[in-house]
């Protein structure tokens, strides 16, 4: 079975989302943990998870894919914003397990300046603090196209991290149009990216993909999503991968520029191209 869904608004709460994405014929879904442009997280509301966490197992949903707020930096060259982002990835984790067994996925984080060493070692001091409690959720390192300073835009920076969490909570979420952009060619050669993340990574690291397509050329390490099949990677793409025998079982997220209308439409589409 395919887990398709996209990403939903958490303001009318858990259970909104549950019936949301119904509605448009996913059986996943992802959401933001708090404002993804800010710090500022929603009331919790226990009744309402509750409620939630029954209706995804009535309905038969996939793991789903939290993901965290884009300003969340834990490689930040500023101490004090650090330290709050830190603070900010351990109140997420903890207000998951709410929902619990579902993943936290984030963007690892640009060292701005310095150093993709003494980067990854400070998002992984960071994860392994917000991991110490033992919350029911496991965490993600999205796939990031390597503009700039960001870190995870090659698979040996995202297996450093997580080599040195040293924790089985870790993951790896992977974004097609992230990875094209990186220059690994899904494209053309699906099985051998995925034959390299497996000798660098491992695949049983890989946990959930996001499913977008680029509106830029292969290699250009820039980060701009387009719809699916209107883009750089185009359809048969995207038919490779939701009928990897790997792939096909993993909770996949659109993130294209879309409402929920054209969300219905594109899972319909990739439910369409299952073989």
């Amino acid at each position: 079975m395919l887990y398709l869904g996209c990403h939903l608004s958490a303001s009318g709460g858990n259970l909104e989302m549950v019936k949301t994405a119904q509605s448009i014929g996913a059986n996943t879904f992802a959401f933001f943990t708090r404002n993804p442009r800010g710090s500022q997280a929603r009331k919790e509301d226990p009744e309402d998870s509750r409620q939630a966490v029954q209706a995804l197992k009535d309905g038969g949903f996939g793991p789903l894919v939290a993901h965290g707020a884009y300003t969340m930096n834990l490689c930040t060259a500023q101490p004090d914003a650090r330290e709050f982002a830190c603070s900010v990835l351990c109140d997420d984790l903890r207000r998951m397990a709410a929902l619990p067994g579902n993943f936290y996925n984030f963007h690892p984080g640009s060292h701005v300046g310095q150093g993709m060493e003494t980067g990854i070692s400070q998002i992984a001091e960071a994860l392994k603090k917000a991991l110490a409690p033992g919350y029911p959720v496991t965490v993600l390192l999205e796939t990031m196209a390597g503009k700039g300073s960001e870190v995870g835009g090659k698979f040996e920076e995202l297996k450093a991290i997580i080599d040195a969490v040293g924790s089985d909570d870790v993951g790896v979420c992977l974004d097609t149009c992230h990875v094209h952009d990186a220059g690994y060619d899904i494209v053309n050669d699906l099985d051998g990216v995925l034959a390299e993340f497996d000798r660098v990574v491992g695949l049983s690291r890989l946990k959930a993909l996001h499913i977008n397509d680029s509106k830029n050329p292969f290699g250009s390490h820039k980060d701009r999503h387009e719809l699916l099949g209107q883009g750089n990677l185009g359809l048969s793409a995207f038919a490779k991968v939701i009928n990897h025998p790997y792939l096909k079982t993993l909770p996949m997220i659109l993130e294209t520029p879309n409402a929920l209308p054209g969300y219905a439409e594109e899972i319909a589409l990739l439910r369409s191209l299952e073989a």
